[in-house]
């Protein structure tokens, strides 16, 4: 069969301006298994090209598919733009069948059939095994009931076939690298060419903001060996100097991990990894924090979300502030930069809180600081605790951590934006920080330091000058529940923030 996977047109200011644009990794782990299958497979990145739907509809009259397939790591906010193609597909092309995956229509399935006719199939969870006997069975006229892991319709009735089991062996499953076809499309942070892997997938922690262990069910990985084989092939075939470990805890297994880590260093190629890590896990592997580095790890995302040991307990995040602190030192001795998450919107926010959060991350002494704001996706427990009238922002588009979602008592959403660009901005840009940049010894971390500052900068601009904060409901915010807007200047698109997992 033709079937023709699509990375949909969601553009962010971090892709234009911040990390660079990332591989639609998830829509290449289904290309592999749909490429052995037999079938003619393509894969159109309007992302990257940032493509309009008129010359996305003109690649699939031209390619004529029998199946589009589609998916996005922002699986959220990501959801319109998908919506909004699909459409424009189905109009045109009517005959085609539509199939949509992701963590967003995984947890919304019947919202979005009952919703959308534009779409025909839905995939639930992971999507290598499904998407592969999905298009077996189409092809074979078997009776899609017998298919795991979908919804779709039969006539007018909506059908939910059974869950699938979580994939044992995640190398059964390849990816379909030569779906790519121009690899210096990706770059990122500046190091060349890059590429989004897996070592790991779930997380056996239960902070309550999270939803990856209800998407992954629970932590699997891939073979050492395989995958330093895999990631030596991208650098010799393909010259990838970066790779994206796209895990949410690639370190859970301790003796795994410094198998896989002592792979790659025996190797001794010149590739450097970006992957998140939680800080106890950093503090556990003081000892073999060298070998990280033989490695090339070069960019460690630590989730520490808060300063405040209150809110560490709240959220199940199961570190303390001195780990996090001993974390962010480890790395630093070790020449590893350190990114550190802080989430706002997890307490009541005051300008109080904003100043001892910067005193704070200031002494935590991280490189990086990526401030988010939190967002109560109802498939976790923090989302299931939230009142429907404490979301102000309704425009799923929005739902990118980068915007305010849950209202705040004390601050308004124009005091709120501002007061989360005033630490950004006194962080990054304090002059000590700068005078360190500047008299790094080391070359290569000189340079990356610069670079990360000024797209960090870039991304910061984009976001102050073009960012406009929706008040779609404001109940229990203290105004009316009529729709208003504030304005920030001038309006322009969402903005998102250093790689992260699907959401």
């Amino acid at each position: 069969m033709r079937i023709l996977l699509i990375n949909p047109p969601y553009i962010t200011w971090s892709a234009r301006f911040g990390t660079g644009h990332q591989m639609p990794a998830g829509l290449l782990r289904v290309g592999g298994p749909l490429l052995d299958g037999g079938h003619e497979v393509r894969l159109l990145d309007a992302e990257r090209r940032h493509l309009t739907l008129t010359a996305i509809l003109k690649t699939v009259k031209s390619f004529r598919p029998d199946i589009v397939m589609t998916g996005h790591a922002g699986s959220t906010a990501a959801h319109p733009t998908c919506i909004e193609m699909l459409k424009t597909i189905k109009t045109a092309c009517p005959g085609v069948m539509t199939v949509y995956g992701g963590v967003y229509p995984t947890f919304h399935a019947r919202q979005i059939m009952e919703a959308e006719k534009c779409i025909d199939v839905i995939i639930r969870g992971e999507g290598e095994a499904v998407a592969s006997a999905l298009v077996t069975a189409i092809e074979s006229g078997t009776p899609l009931h017998r298919v795991e892991g979908i919804a779709y319709r039969d006539g007018g009735r909506l059908i939910w076939t059974r869950s699938p089991q979580p994939i044992c062996d995640m190398d059964a499953y390849r990816t379909g690298w030569e779906l790519i076809e121009n690899w210096g499309d990706y770059r990122c942070f500046g190091l060349g060419r890059a590429a989004i892997l897996q070592f790991s997938r779930g997380c056996p922690h239960r902070c309550t903001y999270c939803g990856q262990r209800g998407f992954w069910k629970r932590w699997r990985h891939r073979d050492p060996v395989k995958a330093a084989d895999e990631i030596e092939w991208l650098y010799r075939a393909h010259h990838v100097k970066f790779i994206s470990l796209a895990d949410e805890n690639p370190a859970t297994d301790r003796k795994l991990w410094h198998h896989f880590l002592k792979e790659i260093a025996g190797r001794k190629i010149p590739v450097h990894l970006f992957t998140s890590i939680r800080t106890t896990d950093i503090v556990r592997d003081a000892d073999i924090l060298p070998l990280y580095k033989a490695a090339g790890i070069q960019y460690v995302l630590l989730g520490i979300e808060s300063t405040t040991a209150k809110v560490l307990r709240k959220i199940k995040k199961g570190s303390t502030t001195r780990e996090d602190l001993n974390a962010c030192r480890l790395l630093k001795k070790n020449g590893i930069f350190s990114i550190v998450a802080h989430v706002v919107g997890l307490r009541e926010e005051t300008f109080q809180t904003f100043r001892t959060a910067l005193r704070q991350l200031i002494y935590y002494d991280g490189d990086l600081v990526n401030v988010t704001h939190v967002t109560p996706h109802r498939w976790t427990g923090f989302g299931r605790g939230i009142k429907a009238e404490t979301i102000i922002q309704r425009d799923l588009g929005k739902w990118d951590y980068r915007h305010q979602i849950l209202s705040q008592r004390r601050l308004s959403p124009a005091k709120l934006f501002f007061a989360v660009k005033w630490l950004e901005f006194r962080f990054h840009a304090r002059p000590v920080r700068l005078w360190a940049i500047l008299r790094t010894r080391d070359p290569f971390l000189r340079r990356q330091l610069i670079w990360c500052f000024l797209h960090t900068a870039m991304v910061w601009f984009g976001e102050v000058l073009f960012t406009r904060i929706d008040i779609t409901s404001v109940a229990g915010a203290g105004r009316s529940s009529e729709n208003r807007w504030r304005w920030i200047f001038r309006t322009k698109g969402a903005a998102a923030g250093v790689p992260q997992s699907p959401v």
